[in-house]
This record gives structure tokens, sequence and C-alpha cells, in this order.
């Protein structure tokens, strides 16, 4: 007998709770971000219907024709990779963009919210692991992009988000998380951004980020099982 989306949802919340009791965080200390890609509006109706409200999609066209079909009261997080062509459609969609990586890109974000008329909250992507075949900022070339996104009226920088490199053992991502709240720690006195948010963790290696200060954790496997793979490109 399968396994239903409910009980999928109760074990993964028995994890988070244990994973934010062994870091003494109160469980609504973290934000679970839904991750529904490649899965049908049916699927996040029934998501919902079991009290999620955080949704994050990797593709904007994709979530250009989900969204509609899905419940109002949901939020919409965008987590895959944006493309500068994007921006204008993302900023209508999306109430949180976890993945800007360059000052074009906050300018583009900036200029697309003033058009829509709202106020864009963001997330800057780092690259703490230097890999070749992720996105992301390098650790040294946030600031910059922060400054100029803290000069942008219709954006808030909200905090910072990172991918661990895949491994087997969930214990060998802790040290990038770790590199990522460091690094966050310093940026919010430098700069006096309060950045109170870490998007880190995904299904695989979210309980050693809770345990490192994850604020916002980004799951898809865990909670709707294995995704239709039509391809590994997650471009948005």
């Amino acid at each position: 007998m399968s396994e239903s989306m409910a009980d999928r949802l109760a074990r993964l919340e028995e994890r988070i709770a244990a994973a934010c009791g062994r870091a003494g965080r109160p469980r609504d200390a973290v934000t679970l971000v839904a991750v529904s890609k490649t899965h049908p509006p049916e699927t996040i109706v029934e998501a919902a219907a079991l009290g999620l409200r955080v949704f994050g999609e990797n593709k904007v066209q994709e979530a250009r024709a989900k969204i509609p079909q899905c419940p109002s009261q949901l939020t919409w997080h965008l987590v895959g990779h944006l493309q500068s062509n994007k921006a204008r459609l993302a900023a209508q969609l999306f109430d949180t963009i976890h993945s800007v990586d360059s000052e074009k890109l906050v300018r583009l974000l900036d200029a697309a919210a003033e058009e829509a008329g709202r106020t864009l909250n963001i997330l800057l992507e780092v690259n703490v692991s230097g890999e070749a075949s992720k996105f992301g900022l390098r650790p040294d070339a946030v600031r910059p992009v922060l400054d100029a996104a803290n000069a942008c009226p219709r954006l808030v920088v909200r905090g910072l988000m990172t991918m661990a490199p895949f491994a087997p053992d969930p214990e060998k991502a802790r040290p990038y998380f770790a590199l990522l709240r460091d690094l966050r720690d310093r940026l919010a006195v430098e700069s006096g951004t309060p950045l109170e948010e870490l998007s880190m963790g995904m299904s695989g290696d979210f309980e050693p980020a809770i345990e490192e200060g994850a604020t916002m954790i980004r799951i898809g496997t865990m909670l709707f099982g294995e995704r239709r793979r039509p391809s590994d490109d997650e471009s948005a």
C-alpha cells in the first residue's frame, strides 16, 4: 500500500520538529516551502487541504500555467534559477524569489515590481561550495549585489539561499550551511540589513540545515514523492 501525502507530511513534520528541538529552536522558526515543480494543480490542491500554504516552483512558465488553477490563499516562491528575460513575469507571479544572483537581475526585478505596483521579497543565492555546475554568487561577490538591491525601492532583501553539493550522507552538507549562516551574520552587521531568512536544505539534507539555522527548507520529493523528470534543466 502506497504512502499517502498526509502520511509523508506527518513524517516530515516529525523530523522537522525533532531537528528544531535539537537546535533549541521553536518549530515555527522554520517555513516549509513545498516544492511542487512538475506536479499538477490537483496535487497542490491536495497539499493545501493538508494545511500547506507556501509553495515553490522552479520554472516561471510552469508556475504561470498552474497558479491560476490553485487556491488563491497560497503564497508562491520561485526557487529555481531565474533567467533575466523572465524577470518581469516572475515579479508578477511570486511573493519571494530565492535565486537572485546578479546586479542586472536586481535592477530588472525592481523595474518589474514597480510596473506591477508591488513590493517583491528576494533572497540572494550564494554558491558557497564553488561548484561550477551551480548558480549563485561567490561569497565575496554578495555585498555589492546586496547594496544594489537595498537601493531599490521595490525590493526587500530578506536573506540568503544556497544549495549544498549532493551527497548520500546529509552531514556532508552541514559545513556549507554553516558557511552561509556565518556569511549572513557578517553581512547583516556590515550592511545593517537584517537578512533574517536562510533558505537552505532540501529533502536529503534539511535536518542539518535546520540545526545550522535554516529558516526556510525547500522540500519536494519527500513530500510529493518522486517527480516526473521531463528535463534536468532547472532554469526558470
